[in-house]
């Protein structure tokens, strides 16, 4: 094994620890998955957007970031008031099925899918605490091309991840056929994206 990849598998395994979880990326990422709308195009947004945030980790920006108290904040605030309106939006389709099926008719506009995703991507705390902070952090322990391969390795599993859940998303869609598993689908988003307000909302008071 060369001395570059063992950091390279490190970065890969981090990467995936941290994206493989319940979030408002991968909750949109599935669901349009499940639409097969513009599922590339999106999937490639949120994987290049970690891979920048990672880069920049890397290189050093987490440590300026976490000082800038008003930076912080305003993302968080911002965050916070996003995901309330998708989960609200989200709690809607739930509670109106026969919208759904206009929907799914219907694609939406490319426009607005890429707004939405790249709102998802930079007005969510968490994806700077991820890629910028953590992994960015955890890649001081490398020097030199050690530490490129480590945030090589840690891109890489973005880009497996969400174009694996994107495409794999196809799998689920005989289950989807049926409007009750939309319902429940889009109720579980809801409660998702309304938690993860509120959790950033208490962060904010409580900091």
């Amino acid at each position: 094994m060369t001395p570059l990849v063992t950091p390279a598998i490190a970065g890969l395994l981090l990467g995936g620890s941290l994206i493989i979880a319940i979030g408002a990326q991968n909750a949109f990422i599935l669901r349009q998955g499940l639409l097969r709308q513009h599922v590339f195009i999106l999937c490639l947004i949120c994987a290049l957007s970690d891979a920048v945030l990672i880069g920049l980790g890397v290189a050093g920006l987490g440590a300026i970031i976490s000082g800038s108290d008003v930076l912080i904040a305003v993302v968080t605030l911002g965050g916070a008031a996003f995901l309330a309106v998708y989960a609200f939006l989200a709690l809607k389709r739930a509670l109106n099925p026969s919208g759904m099926k206009a929907a799914r008719s219907a694609p939406g506009s490319l426009k607005a899918a890429v707004l939405t995703c790249l709102a998802f991507t930079f007005l969510n705390p968490h994806v700077y605490l991820d890629t910028v902070l953590l992994v960015g952090g955890l890649s001081g322990r490398y020097e030199g091309t050690a530490r490129l391969a480590f945030g090589i390795g840690a891109m890489s599993a973005s880009f497996l991840w969400f174009f694996g859940l994107g495409y794999g998303a196809r799998v689920l869609e005989p289950l989807f056929a049926r409007p009750s598993a939309w319902r429940v689908l889009d109720g579980l988003i809801a409660a998702v994206m309304a938690a993860l307000s509120v959790s950033l909302l208490i962060r904010f008071i409580a900091g």
